[in-house]
């Protein structure tokens, strides 16, 4: 089924079309602000990233259970209100002349702890504004929007970013989170008050509940396993890759921009091949490939050669090859998770997939961002490929998901 013919989805993708782009603003400046304006280091990086990733986490244990025993798109408008508010004040303090490493750290931490408030209300909030059958299509679409915003967000975050003082060029996607919000509020479809359940528990007891949730079920608990090793050793590349880009490759910053702009092509042919890909090898079987596929693809990073033309080449070459197969995996992870799991525990699953990617994205930000002090970068991102080899392993040694054919028919052996 087609889930663009829903008025209220089509406000929704366009609300995520447009603070998409500027999440890839702030996602992609931040850090250039830090190693371009404020000679930031690695371990510097590695730090940001293991802070914002830390923020995520604490807010991601306390969220879910709240998220679903309340109305998730009030929440969605209040952390598009939120990151707003905080890009912001980068420029104001820029003007006062009291802008420091320091507050671009606490910008990441905010910006990303409301982030993840968003896309756990998000997921949860999804299967109640379409029919059942149409959620694998509007996930392919929300990625989609998605793809289309990592095609331009990086690339304008580059050029702004090379043109205009780095605050100036983060204040700039502001205006998207307000656009998004507007959007939001706009949506007529009414969103029943969940029922309650009794007295609301502590939130250990709902991260309990999430966990339990996700680790029972045959199907969801390996996808549980490969977030915590994409976690771990994707959040390398988070503490790496800019560095790796600018000072190993002599990238600039508008070449940067562009590099992980090409990424968003593959991820948009990435949101659309998800689909075929089920159908032609089976949702299980789908998922491994595009984890295997992704894998490797990972690998061009660090075999780029430091010469801007040629190495600029590879990592595009990743960009939209690990970009189209990691969002196929993704549209197909997140489908399946929404399928076979009760809507009114989404809320709490998707605060413990948060919170394993975010606890190991914590660690893995830290001990990639050292490693890279240590041994340098390139090298550092040849360990973190070797660990991403860990998701399609997983999917592979999981019989029931291997075996998986149909998203409606799932199978408990």
């Amino acid at each position: 089924m087609n889930a663009a013919a829903n008025p209220d989805f089509r406000k929704l993708w366009a609300a995520q079309a447009v603070s998409g782009v500027g999440a890839r603003i702030t996602r992609d400046g931040l850090p250039i602000l830090a190693v371009a304006g404020l000679a930031a280091t690695p371990g510097q990086l590695g730090l940001m990233a293991a802070l914002a990733s830390g923020a995520t986490l604490i807010l991601t244990l306390a969220s879910g259970g709240r998220i679903d025993r309340t109305r998730r798109r009030p929440v969605l408008i209040g952390a598009d209100l939120l990151r707003a508010a905080v890009l912001i004040a980068l420029p104001l303090a820029a003007w006062l002349g009291a802008i420091t490493l320091w507050q671009v750290f606490a910008a990441a931490i905010l910006v990303a702890a409301a982030s993840v408030v968003f896309d756990i209300a998000d997921h949860a909030y999804l299967p109640s504004l379409i029919d059942r059958d149409q959620i694998t299509d509007g996930n392919a679409r929300l990625s989609a929007t998605d793809s289309v915003a990592e095609v331009g967000g990086p690339a304008l975050a580059g050029l702004l970013f090379q043109w205009l003082a780095g605050p100036i060029a983060v204040a700039v996607n502001a205006a998207t989170y307000l656009v998004s919000a507007g959007l939001l509020l706009t949506i007529r479809k009414p969103e029943a008050q969940p029922r309650p359940e009794g007295p609301a528990p502590g939130w250990r007891a709902d991260v309990a509940a999430g966990f339990k949730a996700a680790w029972r079920e045959p199907l969801v608990r390996p996808l549980l396993l490969m977030t915590a090793a994409g976690g771990l050793f994707g959040a390398f590349f988070s503490a790496l890759y800019v560095v790796f880009a600018l000072r190993v490759l002599q990238l600039t910053p508008a070449m940067l921009g562009l590099t992980i702009a090409a990424g968003g092509i593959g991820a948009l042919a990435g949101a659309a091949l998800a689909q075929p890909m089920a159908r032609r090898l089976g949702v299980g079987p789908a998922i491994f490939a595009a984890s295997a596929g992704a894998t490797l693809a990972a690998l061009l990073i660090p075999l780029a050669p430091a010469e801007p033309g040629l190495g600029m080449a590879f990592l595009v070459a990743a960009q939209v090859f690990g970009d189209a197969l990691a969002v196929a995996g993704v549209v197909l992870m997140a489908s399946l998770r929404q399928t076979v799991l009760p809507a009114q525990l989404l809320g709490r699953v998707g605060a413990s997939f948060h919170a394993v990617g975010g606890g190991m994205a914590v660690a893995g930000a830290l001990i990639g961002g050292a490693l890279g002090g240590l041994i340098g970068p390139r090298e550092a991102l040849y360990v973190a490929v070797a660990g991403l080899a860990l998701s399609p392993l997983i999917a592979l040694a999981s019989p029931p998901l291997r075996c998986l054919r149909e998203m409606h028919k799932p199978l408990s052996g």
